[in-house]
C-alpha cells in the first residue's frame, strides 16, 4: 500500500509537470504565431489556457474511456471511431474556445473566415500530437508496472519453491537416517566386524546429505558414489537367496544433478524387496550414461509381496512423492521422463534425465511454471 501511495504521488507530479511544460510552451508558440498583431499580451496566456484545457479533455478521454473500455477489449474498429470522434470535436471546441472570442485581433475578417480550415487542420493533427504521446506514456509505464508486478511475483515464488525443496530435502533426510542406523544397530547387535566400517561408511552419507546435497546441483560423480555407499550399506543384511544386481553401465561424466533422486527410489527397493515372500527374491538397479546425448538412464526393479503395497500412498511413500516433486520444480518437463509401475508383484522405476554442463549455469531454478 505505500509504494502504491508512492507510485501515485509521482505519477501526479509527472503529469503537473507535463502540462505546465505545455502551458508555457503553447503560449510562446502562440507569441510568435501573433507576429505584429497588435494585442496587450493578456489573451496570450488566455488562449494558451483554453488551448491545454482542450489538450486534457481530449487526452484524457482517450486515457479513460477509449484506451481502457475499447482498446484493451481489442476493439480497434470502435476504438479508432470514437478516437476520429474525439479528436474532430476536440478540435472543433478548440477552434470556438480558441478563436471565436477573440476575432477582433484579426484587423481582416475576411483573411479570418478563410482561416477557419487550417486552423481546424491544424488543432485536429495537434491533439492526435497530444494523444500519440500520452498514450505512449501510458504504455510504456503499464509495461514497466507490469514487469516490476512480474519481478516481484517471481521473487516470490522463487523463495516460496526454494523454501519448500529445503522441506523436501528435509523430509528426505530423517528417512535416510532412521533406515541406515536401523541397518547399523542390526549388526551392532550381532557384534559384527563390520560395524566400524558401517559407521565410517554412514559418517560419508551423512556428510553427502547434510552438506553436499545442500546445492540444487551436484556433480553427478558424488551422487553415485553415495548410492554405491548406500547399497554396500544395505548389502549387509540380504539374504544369499536376494539376487542384488547393481550395474553402472558407461563412463560417469563431468556433469551435474539434482542430489538425492535415486536414494528414495532404492530405498524402497531395499524395503519391499527384502519381504518379498517369492522363492528368489530380487533388487536390480542400473545406472546407463549416454554421454553424447548428455543424459542418465536410472532403472530399479524388485518384486513385493501385495500385502506390502494394499494403497498407493503405501507403495510410493513420502520420499517417492517428494522425488516427483523436486524433479518438478529443478527441472523442465522435457529434461526428464519417469515412470513408475508396478505389474505382476514387480515394482519398477523408470528415470531418464538430461544432466547439466556446469554447476555454475544451474545454481537457480530454471523457471517459473504458470
Amino acid at each position: 500500500m505505500p509504494d502504491q501511495k508512492k507510485y501515485n504521488r509521482y505519477k501526479l507530479a509527472v503529469q503537473f509537470v507535463f502540462w505546465l511544460t505545455s502551458f508555457f510552451f503553447t503560449y510562446i508558440q502562440i507569441r510568435v504565431a501573433a507576429g505584429e498583431i497588435p494585442n496587450d499580451g493578456t489573451s496570450f496566456w488566455v488562449r494558451s489556457f483554453l488551448l491545454n484545457l482542450c489538450f486534457i479533455l481530449s487526452v484524457y478521454i482517450n486515457l479513460k474511456v477509449l484506451i481502457p473500455f475499447l482498446l484493451k477489449n481489442k476493439q480497434y474498429i470502435f476504438y479508432t471511431f470514437g478516437l476520429t470522434v474525439t479528436l474532430a470535436a476536440s478540435a472543433l471546441l478548440t477552434q470556438l474556445l480558441f478563436l471565436y472570442p477573440f476575432h477582433f485581433l484579426f484587423r481582416d475578417n475576411a483573411m479570418f473566415d478563410h482561416f477557419i480550415p487550417e486552423v481546424f487542420t491544424s488543432f485536429f493533427f495537434a491533439h492526435l500530437v497530444y494523444i500519440v504521446l500520452t498514450s505512449l506514456a501510458k504504455f510504456v509505464t503499464d509495461w514497466l508496472v507490469l514487469q516490476d508486478i512480474n519481478l516481484r511475483y517471481n521473487t516470490v515464488q522463487r523463495q516460496k519453491l526454494e523454501a519448500e525443496l529445503n522441506t523436501l530435502k528435509a523430509q528426505i533426510n530423517p528417512h535416510f537416517l532412521f533406515n541406515s542406523l536401523n541397518n547399523i544397530y542390526s549388526m551392532a547387535l550381532s557384534n559384527s566386524k563390520d560395524t566400524p566400517r558401517l559407521i565410517l561408511m554412514l559418517s560419508d552419507l551423512m556428510r553427502h546429505v547434510l552438506y553436499e546435497s545442500r546445492n540444487d546441483f551436484i556433480p553427478i560423480k558424488k551422487e553415485i558414489d553415495f548410492v554405491t555407499n548406500f547399497i554396500e550399506l544395505q548389502k549387509l543384511r540380504l539374504q544369499k537367496s536376494v539376487d542384488l544386481r547393481f550395474e553402472i553401465e558407461g563412463l560417469i561424466p563431468s556433469l551435474h544433478i539434482a542430489p538425492l533422486l535415486f536414494e528414495p527410489f532404492i530405498d524402497n527397493a531395499f524395503k519391499h524387496g527384502l519381504r518379498s515372500p517369492a522363492e528368489k527374491p530380487f533388487i536390480h538397479i542400473s545406472f546407463r550414461f549416454m554421454n553424447e546425448e548428455k543424459q542418465l538412464i536410472f532403472e530399479v526393479k524388485n518384486n513385493y509381496a501385495d500385502s506390502h503395497y494394499t494403497n498407493q500412498s503405501q507403495a510410493h511413500g513420502i520420499g517417492l512423492e517428494n522425488v516427483e516433486k523436486r524433479l518438478k520444480y529443478l527441472y523442465k518437463k522435457d529434461e526428464y521422463e519417469l515412470l513408475i509401475k508396478k505389474e505382476d508383484y514387480v515394482f519398477s522405476v523408470f528415470l531418464k534425465l538430461q544432466l547439466k554442463s556446469s554447476n555454475s549455469e544451474n545454481t537457480t531454478l530454471p523457471y517459473m511454471k504458470q
